[in-house]
């Protein structure tokens, strides 16, 4: 399962934000797996109402929904890098997730104090992508003294630190690592680093309940930043989120249309967490279960199977795919298959966005 961090500045609403996603989560699927692997850790359904259609045209008794696990990593400070507050700590917790979330204060509460002694978004920004480039910059400094040894008589050496030596001048510049365009081979040799900066970021910007439909003066700062840095930007009140866990689904739904909003910015902050770690779904269904996997976009049909289960993979057959569209229209199984809808596809069938697939193996 994939992770995602959830991260910022002390008193921005990490922890009201993972504890909403968590509680809701819970309380808008009481039927999907969950659980809460330690306090700040959980496990939680992607929204996708594909699931329940098909469930309906199945007669299943189950529906099991993709998963992402958020992790709610205690507050950076300025001086991080340099292991203030813990830093090194948390900088460490956050090398081992997938993706960050990044939760910007945009809300003013004289209640909670902030950090740096009043609001501002940008700044925020500023100060932990500029910790998190100053620990990555440290880091691949010490690599490239190692490396820049080896690679007099090691080819695989001279390829790492030609990479290296592309990021340390953006680094250098307080720049996240990712705005260096790699290929695929590249990349693949850097990853173990763990790089901080490399690290695709979803900004959560955390607005109050008047502000959510509409956002405010500091969400346009923040969208102007991310925009800078290719990133999204989710319009979220971790406020709202907490409120909306004891509302049944009726009482949420009012209370939403109150507030000027079709869904909570749980739902849209899952979803968009989903896609930017570039993944992909597809479904299984029958009468037992209509199940969503998960897999990464450019998989093929074995690798799709062995989601599932590792011999799926090593003795796959073939694939019974039909378009989740075409079925639903079809209406059954059945009918897809009468007409021409269901294809048999092999081992280099790239599985597409919402097919539901039927796995043919040998044992």
């Amino acid at each position: 399962m994939l992770r995602a961090g959830i991260v910022g500045l002390p008193n921005v609403g990490k922890s009201t934000l993972f504890n909403a996603v968590v509680a809701n989560a819970k309380a808008q699927a009481a039927n999907f797996p969950f659980c809460t692997i330690e306090p700040n850790v959980g496990v939680v359904a992607v929204p996708d109402a594909r699931l329940q259609v098909l469930a309906e045209l199945s007669s299943s008794v189950e529906t099991v929904p993709a998963r992402v696990e958020f992790v709610d990593i205690a507050g950076l400070v300025q001086g991080a890098s340099q292991g203030e507050g813990l830093g090194n700590q948390f900088l460490a917790n956050i090398r081992e997730v997938d993706a960050i979330v990044h939760v910007v204060r945009c809300f003013e509460d004289d209640d909670i104090i902030h950090v740096a002694g009043s609001v501002d978004p940008v700044r925020d920004i500023e100060i932990i992508n500029l910790e998190l480039a100053l620990s990555d910059l440290a880091q691949l400094e010490r690599r490239v003294d190692r490396v820049r040894k080896l690679a007099r008589a090691d080819k695989e050496a001279q390829a790492e630190l030609a990479i290296l030596e592309q990021l340390l001048p953006v680094l250098n510049e307080g720049k996240p690592a990712r705005q260096v365009d790699l290929d695929d081979e590249s990349d693949a040799i850097i990853k173990p680093l763990g790089l901080l900066t490399r690290k695709p970021v979803i900004y959560a910007t955390n607005v109050s309940e008047e502000d959510l439909a509409s956002g405010n003066a500091w969400v346009e700062q923040v969208r102007a930043v991310a925009a800078a840095d290719s990133a999204q930007v989710v319009v979220i009140s971790a406020q709202v989120e907490s409120e909306l866990v004891d509302l049944d689904a009726a009482e949420r739904k009012d209370f939403l249309e109150a507030l000027g909003v079709e869904e909570g910015g749980l739902q849209t902050l899952i979803r968009a967490t989903y896609e930017l770690l570039g993944l992909r779904t597809y479904f299984t269904t029958g009468p037992k279960e209509t199940r969503a996997w998960t897999i990464r976009a450019g998989m093929v049909a074995p690798q799709a199977a062995g989601v599932i289960h590792t011999d799926f993979e090593r003795g796959f057959i073939r694939a019974e795919t039909v378009a989740y569209a075409d079925l639903v229209t079809a209406g059954s199984m059945a009918t897809a298959k009468d007409k021409g809808q269901v294809r048999s596809e092999g081992k280099d069938y790239m599985v597409q966005e919402g097919d539901v697939m039927l796995f043919r193996f040998n044992v």
